[in-house]
């Protein structure tokens, strides 16, 4: 049995769970999980049976599916799906990705399945892809190949002179090189991004709210992330949080480094921020609840009399995620923030994120994917985690 089949095997016990009659997913992502497609299509899936129905690129697809070909059609109109396949059913319960659905389209849904309750399929799709299967974390572990081939770049090309922008194509560059598949995947309908935040000096206080994170400001407020035309002056901190997909899964990482050498501020707060990280990393078991490690990282920060830098954003306000999971989309649950009593399960993979700022040294940031297993967590991002100071030479 393919792994595709086995996931929607599980899928389809967990709907009868909970009481639905049918499933129709529309969402890339989702389709690729069950599928192991991602061309445009509707994946029906019943106790019972299932079927993909390609809207576009049907040959292709028929030649990559991870399902039988047997169970795939080639059809766009909903229309004739629901009467083919759903009008029949007695059990009127139909999920549907509802974090995802513009309401135009549900509005025409409903009107289309009369009779039916639409309830959310998501948190059962969502808990189901937090457990990683061997397959899974070993395309992660490849995702994380290529951001260390990214920190390579950095050390080779970051000196004082060179702007945001062109260190951040240089890194891209060396992730498509080393096999990035170009894309970053996000549950968010309104957020499109090809790359990641890079940022430097005093932007790095910038917090625009784009992401919820150290961001960079961007080219123009347009799209206020990532790089800016700033050019990068000596003992510059240097925050890189460029992601990499392959094969659909992602890896997170985020890094800082310094243009020449750091002062001693610098240092001192980036080796507390790093025993935090690696005491959370340690600390986390499956079965914990999200907001413990949340608590965990707080209480630590307090422990170590740091509480007021950790976590800040330039005003009053503060940030109160350090981590999420890691996937097929580079941030999906479980997500540790405060107050989510959401239970971290077996076999998942997280990025722990965190960093901290101070009106006198800046900010330092550090990011990483880790697997958090019974048997034991393992940080999957391997390049260097300390503090990276680059050589400044005559330029």
């Amino acid at each position: 049995m393919s792994r595709h089949l086995k996931r929607i095997k599980q899928f389809q016990r967990a709907m009868v769970e909970q009481g639905m009659g049918a499933a129709l997913l529309f969402y890339s992502r989702d389709i690729f999980y069950y599928a192991g497609i991602a061309q445009p299509a509707f994946l029906a899936i019943f106790p019972d049976d299932y079927r993909l129905f390609v809207r576009s690129g049907y040959p292709y697809a028929i030649q990559t599916a991870g399902i039988e070909a047997s169970h795939i059609t080639e059809e766009r109109r909903l229309d004739f799906i629901y009467q083919e396949y759903f009008s029949y059913l007695w059990n009127k319960t139909l999920g549907i990705e509802l974090d995802l659905l513009p309401a135009k389209q549900y509005l025409e849904y409903h009107a289309l399945f009369q009779g039916f309750e639409i309830v959310d399929a998501s948190p059962l799709i969502l808990a189901q892809r937090a457990v990683k299967s061997d397959y899974e974390v070993e395309q992660i572990r490849r995702a994380c190949r290529i951001v260390q081939a990214g920190q390579k770049t950095v050390q080779e090309n970051l000196r004082p002179g060179i702007s945001e922008l062109e260190l951040s194509a240089m890194i891209e560059n060396s992730h498509r090189l080393a096999g990035h598949e170009g894309g970053i995947f996000l549950r968010h309908p309104d957020l499109p991004l090809g790359m990641g935040p890079i940022s430097s000096g005093s932007n790095l206080r910038d917090f625009t709210g784009i992401v919820y994170s150290i961001s960079g400001i961007g080219l123009s407020p347009a799209l206020p992330i990532g790089p800016s035309n700033r050019i990068i002056d000596e003992g510059d901190q240097v925050v890189v949080d460029i992601p990499s997909m392959v094969n659909g899964y992602h890896a997170d990482q985020s890094r800082t480094y310094i243009a020449g050498k750091a002062r001693p501020r610098v240092r001192g707060m980036y080796a507390d921020l790093r025993e935090i990280s690696d005491y959370v990393i340690d600390s986390i078991r499956p079965g914990m609840g999200c907001d413990q490690v949340y608590d965990l990282a707080m209480e630590k920060a307090a422990e170590m009399r740091v509480q007021d830098q950790f976590l800040r954003f330039t005003g009053d306000s503060r940030c109160r995620l350090i981590g999420h999971g890691v996937g097929i989309e580079v941030n999906e649950p479980p997500v540790l923030i405060a107050n989510n009593r959401a239970i971290i399960p077996d076999n998942c993979v997280l990025a722990i994120e965190m960093h901290m700022l101070d009106k006198q040294a800046g900010v330092v940031k550090i990011e990483d994917t880790v697997l958090i297993s019974s048997a034991g967590n393992e940080i999957l991002t391997k390049a260097s985690r300390n503090l990276i100071e680059t050589a400044v030479a005559s330029y």
